[in-house]
């Protein structure tokens, strides 16, 4: 039914948490536990990583001189100082447009199998074409126009023939991509979640090792697993009570097909703590709430002030390091 791409048979998470039916109590726990941490990067076979590329994605990453007004950059939206994301509900771009869904955060999105929350985008370096020619974002006419800007910085041609030397001409739409895609490649998080899996028993508390059992025996790691724990797969929002606001259609509007209505990409819980407002529509405040409305439409089950409270605290072990130097703003080309 959905070609390709992965859907899983167990109850959603739109934005984060999804609780499903009862687990066996500490069933292959370690061994899941195992493949849940962080890479040290998010590698690509067909864009190899390289400093020369990598720090040309930096700097395209902050330039808002690839928006046609000059004033909306990657950063602006996603940003990197405040875990990839703005704290709004949905982002403004050209001319103080609103965006139509939350803007997710970019770390560790390389290692996602899609991108977007409808999954239009392979890969991050497809999903940073995106943005540039949105018309609500930054709102730049053509490729040809990112180009042409891009040539006539006598800068940015020195950095594209540095990070593509093989290239007869470096200054390309797809190689600004790559660029970016490469820069985020190494946008990972580790956080005392990996520590505890490296063999630090005391990088979290007991009150916090309840809450990831309350969270493994609910069943959530039938979603939510993996380094990103998320991120591999899509689900249905709403899977046992109807949800409340369907104006969204989710990957239909991808798709076209109408198995796929509320059907979006199960968010990583990586930094969840810090990228509210949460779900595609930006408009539930905390994290605690979320959690409670997925127990409510995806279970048909009130999770009570305990299972919350323990789930979120073992979800903000999830909050991870933010990479200062890798992300500090650079010099623009001039």
């Amino acid at each position: 039914m959905y070609g390709n791409h992965r859907f899983s048979n167990t109850l959603v998470l739109g934005l984060a948490i999804v609780v499903s039916a009862p687990a066996q109590q500490g069933r292959g726990m370690m061994g899941m536990m195992g493949s849940m941490k962080l890479p040290d990067a998010i590698t690509s076979e067909s864009n190899p990583l390289t400093p020369a590329k990598i720090n040309l994605g930096r700097m395209l990453f902050y330039d808002a001189r690839l928006s046609r007004n000059h004033d909306v950059s990657c950063n602006s939206c996603h940003n990197l100082a405040n875990y990839g994301v703005d704290g709004k509900p949905v982002s403004s771009g050209d001319k103080g447009q609103l965006g139509g869904r939350n803007s997710p955060t970019v770390y560790n999105a390389a290692g996602h199998f899609v991108q977007f929350w409808d999954g239009r985008a392979p890969n991050v370096e497809e999903q940073a074409k995106g943005p540039v020619m949105n018309p609500v974002e930054m709102a730049m006419s053509s490729e040809a126009e990112v180009v042409a800007t891009l040539r006539a910085i006598p800068g940015y041609r020195n950095a594209f023939h540095e990070a593509f030397p093989d290239s007869a001409e470096p200054v390309t739409f797809n190689n600004m991509a790559r660029a970016i895609g490469a820069f985020e490649r190494k946008l990972v998080t580790p956080s005392r979640w990996d520590r505890f899996m490296s063999g630090d028993q005391g990088a979290i508390t007991s009150d916090e090792m309840a809450g990831h059992h309350q969270f493994m025996q609910a069943g959530c790691m039938s979603c939510h697993n993996g380094p990103y724990i998320g991120g591999q797969a899509f689900q249905k929002l709403g899977a046992k009570k109807t949800w409340p606001v369907a104006t969204d259609t989710g990957r239909m509007g991808v798709t076209g097909n109408t198995a796929d209505r509320l059907v979006f990409k199960v968010p990583s819980l990586r930094n969840v703590e810090k990228t509210g407002p949460y779900f595609h529509t930006g408009k539930v405040a905390t994290l605690d709430e979320a959690v409670r409305l997925m127990g409510e439409y995806q279970l048909d089950r009130k999770l009570d002030d305990q299972q919350v409270t323990q789930i979120v605290a073992w979800l903000k072990t999830l909050t991870g390091e933010i990479p200062a130097d890798y992300i500090r703003q650079p010099a623009l080309p001039q």
